[in-house]
């Protein structure tokens, strides 16, 4: 029951909506669905109810349902990968990877502990030029070299990554690269194949019998707004990671495998408006073998923390935006249909198709000329079934960030799985309800419906303490020397 109180006093709208739910029966409740989000920056507002009934008497075994909380409706994380966006639940998005990619090097997660003794490389896989950018190169010494204005950049200078000649830079080739990065990528792991079975002079029948390729790739922006890719790839026996591979499959062979594919692996694509383009990998390949324990080499754990640090990151590298440029109301077309069936001009957007104009946004003239070329290619019929405008924001690129191959390792939705029945039993705990039988068959009925996002005033205050509280201990256990502060999932 709510007190009634006089806070016209009160100024910020914040501070007096705290002080409402404080003075509500329910207070503990709403600390507790905040702290349970782990400081989520935009938690998701469900409403519903969901009970567990035994399948034979039809007795209710636990039952929940937001008309008994406090405020109405259940906050639950919105699980954005994206730390722009959410830097709490891309954390647990980067533990999960994380693991994912470790136990598909050093076993654990149902995957065979020998995986460490297979052939693992870990390639990086980078656009061509599309014209000289400013750069910041190093000797081995560390020291700075001159870039070809010479000028001796910092590491965080602005211009870095953006054309030397922008009136010469091929804008078109970089976004067409972009758009189609991922299919290239398709390509590569088609033609590893044929190149390692070209290279052992066996059949590529006789190579898939008794080998087995599995890989685990993240996609990272480069400061010229070009991605490229980092692979985790590792030789299997034919059963997969339980099984050894052949001893003619050596880490030589895997390294001339993808040297080979590399240079194959390439596609065309032609328009009347951009000419005819060869889309394939830039000249920088660099390939390293993974080792299991080692001083200063590429260890297990240092390529699961890498490819785990890139998978939270987007675009936003790249000094792009982080938020689709596409008028929703219309659709980015321009034009809605009235009653009539006739085309109107989309009053959102005056016709233009952009949720804001590309003139407007706060980028460099390099990025802006990126997102202008993305948006005129995607409205040419030869590249409609791209949706450059839709991927405007991200460059052209219309990929996955993170992709593996079916028997790499475990997956994120079964690591999920498991942070869910954790959760559960946790909350079965708090609440004192008995263990279920094993023989009981349980069967669960829910209904849930969206109502919006993020917090109520007095919730984003509670929020921003427990986010606070969070880093401070982040950064003890940092300044402790905690290996695992990275890239563990905050429990």
């Amino acid at each position: 029951m709510t007190r009634m109180l006089d806070l016209r006093h009160v100024i910020s709208p914040a501070v007096r909506d705290l002080i409402e739910l404080a003075n509500t029966d329910g207070f503990d409740r709403v600390q507790e669905q905040v702290r349970d989000l782990r400081g989520c920056t935009r938690p998701v507002n469900l409403v519903g109810y969901t009970a567990t009934l035994d399948a034979a008497t039809k007795a209710v075994v636990r039952s929940y349902s937001t008309a008994n909380e406090p405020t109405g409706r259940l906050l639950t994380t919105c699980g954005n990968r994206r730390s722009s966006r959410c830097p709490a639940c891309s954390r647990v998005y980067a533990a999960d990877t994380y693991h994912l990619i470790k136990s598909g090097l050093s076993g654990g997660k149902n995957i065979a502990e020998t995986v460490r003794t297979h052939p693992r490389a870990f390639v990086a896989l980078t656009a061509p030029s599309f014209g000289s950018v400013h750069n910041r190169r190093t000797t081995k010494a560390g020291t700075v070299r001159a870039c070809r204005c010479g000028e001796r950049h910092d590491k965080d200078a602005p211009e870095l990554g953006t054309p030397l000649k922008p009136g010469t830079y091929d804008y078109t080739g970089a976004v067409l690269w972009n758009a189609h990065a991922g299919d290239l990528w398709r390509r590569f792991t088609i033609y590893l194949r044929r190149a390692l079975a070209a290279h052992l002079e066996m059949t590529q029948k006789a190579l898939n019998t008794a080998l087995r390729i599995s890989f685990a790739k993240v996609a990272e922006y480069q400061k010229r707004g070009l991605v490229h890719f980092h692979a985790v790839i590792r030789f299997d026996g034919p059963d997969g990671h339980t099984t050894p591979p052949p001893a003619w499959a050596t880490i030589d062979a895997l390294t001339h495998a993808v040297k080979k594919a590399a240079m194959q692996g390439r596609l065309t694509v032609a328009s009347d408006a951009a000419g005819e383009r060869e889309i394939k990998w830039g000249r920088k390949l660099d390939i390293r073998e993974i080792t299991a324990l080692g001083d200063g080499e590429l260890t297990d754990r240092a390529v699961a923390g890498y490819v785990a640090k890139y998978a939270t990151k987007s675009a936003e590298g790249s000094g792009t935006v982080d938020r689709s440029l596409l008028c929703r109301p219309c659709g980015g077309h321009g034009y809605t249909r009235g009653p009539d069936g006739f085309r109107d001009l989309c009053e959102n957007c005056g016709g233009t198709g952009q949720a804001e104009p590309l003139t407007d946004l706060r980028v460099q003239a390099h990025v802006r000329q990126m997102i202008r070329t993305a948006w005129a290619l995607g409205h040419l019929p030869e590249f409609a079934d791209l949706k450059l405008w839709k991927w405007a924001h991200m460059l052209g690129f219309r990929g996955h960030f993170s992709t593996k191959s079916r028997r790499y390792s475990t997956t994120l939705g079964a690591l999920r799985d498991v942070r869910r029945a954790w959760r559960l039993e946790q909350a079965r705990t708090r609440a004192g309800l008995d263990v279920p039988d094993e023989n009981t068959t349980l069967i669960t009925e829910s209904s849930w419906a969206y109502l919006s996002s993020g917090y109520r005033p007095g919730e984003e205050l509670l929020a921003a303490q427990i986010r606070h509280e969070i880093e401070q201990e982040r950064r003890f256990r940092r300044e402790e020397g905690d290996p695992s502060v990275e890239c563990a999932a905050d429990r």
